[in-house]
């Protein structure tokens, strides 16, 4: 029996490297609203003073304590850890440091607590956990909780009372857990926060042991004898009285041994008839008795459930093979492997090839032939051009002398306005190709070996590894392809074989024109027309015009010359346009190939395995080895 507790400790360590919450080991969960004596409580089974002290919530992770019963100094046959020190403490999160000094003990909490929780007064679910060595204490493994809290104090959250309640109840639901509920002598018990948490979860009332502190501060003519003899809340494991030392014996450094010299004596003047089952010496030895017939009770199904737990992992440990030997050796060749899926499926000779969609080098092969290429033809090549857009370059290209010919500038400025279209679309393209790159690194990772999976650490950095270099290749892909729009924007060649001459053009326009005869008079009634549509008639009289303020007519009748502009403009460019959407078409994937694709295959072996391997190993401690 004397071993029980001691062998749940252990177990209670060998689970948190597999998750705590795959097996619920008996323990003692200590609950109690703020200022309740929930810390006096503790510290008196421990017998020193080390638990963080000051208004508002001061607990604000779970703290595991385990207690260790060990023999005193001069009597140990061997030092116990090496330690030549009557009582010391350690960390879990602090390896292979001792700590003699209690007041360390409490700095490393309030320094532990700080470092996930903040120093706000916030609260975290994350345990700390400490273990006491020592002969004055019994056999015991507690969970100290935060204080139940009603109002948000600080830069605490607005629901914290609702945060604090839900972390209790996830650790006193445990059906395996005794349930310690601190409830001070004056306050009302039929309003204990802790005793209401304790009955949601324990409506029998098998588990919860009540603790009335502070029997002291009660009332004078008051007393609370028919409390703590359960006639008014019974309590199936029983009701102990205890008395916590004051503010001023703390602030005083009053010892905790004549605190309990001084306790005994209290119980003895004001319920001598309960003095032998009341304090906190009573406490710590029925705390230890009910653990360890708890223990006992739950072993059975205890060890049921790691038996089961047992035979999972070992079946799963046998489907990664034979043991790691040189474990440098085998990251090396789990990098390489990765490399080469990664390259293979992107050429498409990977030996998992999906049927249900398309992945790889197929969908890249898409985005370029498909997508991109359907994209680019849908583009208009006049698309946003109007007849007046025409006009007004050709004009402003002409200064103040009437043009006789399509002026060449008009016809630069407009069909760079519509390669300049381009751009866009082929960016995309960059961003698509860039986003099947790094669904190609998920693609591999659920088709990787059995050997990554045993690494999972590996796996992360391998994947941060490839998004690194995915992450640093596609600005200078997108500049590159930025490039090659403004390249085309820089030098329009009209001597191109493709493109048709200006001159043949026009000539095509010319004979296309059916001329009337009264051609010549015609074209005179249209001009006198658009001038007096263009405000450039006679204004009349007494009326003053600003011709600089006269609106451009949005839409009109064009005239024949106007017309033949326009057309011979607009093949022009439309001849252009597709000319440079062909060479777009073609020299952006070949520019994305070249730069981001072929690159990281070419790189991304050497990139794993020379700038991360050594990082990789370093990191990758025997634990995540097995």
């Amino acid at each position: 029996m004397e071993t029980l507790i001691p062998t749940i400790n252990r177990l209670q360590e060998v689970f948190l490297t597999v998750g705590a919450e795959v097996v619920q080991l008996p323990q003692i969960v200590v609950v109690g609203s703020q200022s309740s004596g929930k810390s006096s409580v503790l510290e008196s089974l421990v017998g020193r003073d080390f638990l963080p002290r000051g208004s508002g919530i001061v607990t604000r992770r779970p703290l595991v304590l385990q207690l260790v019963n060990v023999a005193p100094l001069q009597d140990r046959l061997k030092l116990e850890n090496g330690v030549k020190a009557e009582e010391w403490g350690t960390f879990l999160h602090c390896k292979n440091q001792i700590f003699t000094d209690f007041k360390e003990i409490r700095q490393e909490i309030e320094a532990e607590t700080d470092r996930t929780s903040g120093d706000n007064k916030g609260i975290g679910p994350e345990p700390i956990y400490l273990k006491i060595f020592s002969p004055k204490v019994l056999n015991l493994t507690l969970v100290d909780l935060p204080g139940i809290t009603k109002v948000p104090v600080g830069d605490q959250p607005e629901d914290i009372e609702a945060q604090v309640q839900e972390m209790i109840l996830s650790f006193i639901s445990n059906p395996n857990s005794l349930i310690l509920a601190v409830s001070p002598a004056n306050s009302d018990l039929a309003t204990s926060d802790a005793l209401k948490l304790a009955r949601e979860v324990d409506t029998d009332g098998r588990r919860t042991l009540l603790v009335i502190s502070k029997l002291d501060l009660m009332d004078a003519g008051t007393d609370a004898l028919e409390v703590l003899l359960g006639r008014v809340i019974p309590v199936r494991l029983g009701i102990i009285g205890v008395v916590n030392r004051s503010q001023h014996d703390i602030n005083t450094e009053k010892s905790l041994e004549d605190s309990m010299r001084d306790e005994q004596a209290f119980l003895q003047r004001h319920y001598p008839s309960l003095a032998s089952r009341a304090g906190s010496r009573y406490l710590a030895k029925t705390l230890s008795r009910l653990l360890m017939h708890h223990i006992r009770d739950c072993l059975p199904d205890l060890k049921t459930r790691v038996t089961v737990l047992s035979a999972q992992y070992q079946a799963r440990l046998n489907s990664y093979g034979q043991p790691v030997e040189d474990h440098s050796a085998t990251l090396l060749q789990i990098v390489t492997k990765f490399a080469s899926d990664y390259c293979n499926t992107i050429e498409g000779t990977a030996r998992y090839i999906q049927t249900s969609e398309l992945c790889g080098g197929a969908r890249i092969c898409y985005i370029f032939h498909e997508t991109f290429g359907r994209t680019l033809q849908s583009i208009d090549p006049l698309g946003g051009l109007t007849d007046l857009d025409i006009l007004t370059a050709i004009r402003n290209a002409t200064g103040p002398r009437p043009a006789l010919f399509v002026p060449e500038v008009s016809f630069e400025l407009l069909v760079k306005r519509q390669i300049k279209r381009l751009e866009e679309p082929s960016l995309r393209c960059v961003e698509l190709v860039h986003e099947e790159l790094q669904r190609i690194i998920q693609h591999c990772s659920s088709f990787s070996t059995q050997e990554l999976l045993r690494f999972p650490k590996l796996h992360d950095s391998i994947v941060e590894v490839v998004t690194g270099l995915l992450r640093k290749r596609l600005p200078i892909t997108n500049e590159m392809v930025h490039h090659l729009v403004a390249i085309e924007l820089a030098y329009i060649n009209t001597k191109h074989p493709d493109f048709t001459d200006a001159a043949q053009v026009s000539a095509s326009v010319n004979s296309q024109q059916a001329e009337a005869v009264d051609g010549g008079k015609r074209w005179k009634n249209e001009k006198v027309a658009e001038e007096k549509v263009a405000g450039f008639g006679s204004p009349s009289k007494g009326q003053a015009i600003n011709l600089l303020d006269t609106a451009v007519p949005v839409a009109r009748k064009l005239s024949a010359r106007e017309q033949r502009d326009c057309e011979v403009i607009q093949r022009l460019i439309k001849c252009y346009f597709l000319i440079v959407r062909q060479s777009i078409q073609d020299s952006v994937p070949k520019t994305v190939m070249h730069f981001l694709v072929n690159f990281v295959k070419e790189h991304l072996q050497s990139e794993l395995a020379l700038k991360k391997a050594n990082n990789i190993i370093s990191e990758i401690r025997e634990t995540h080895l097995w």
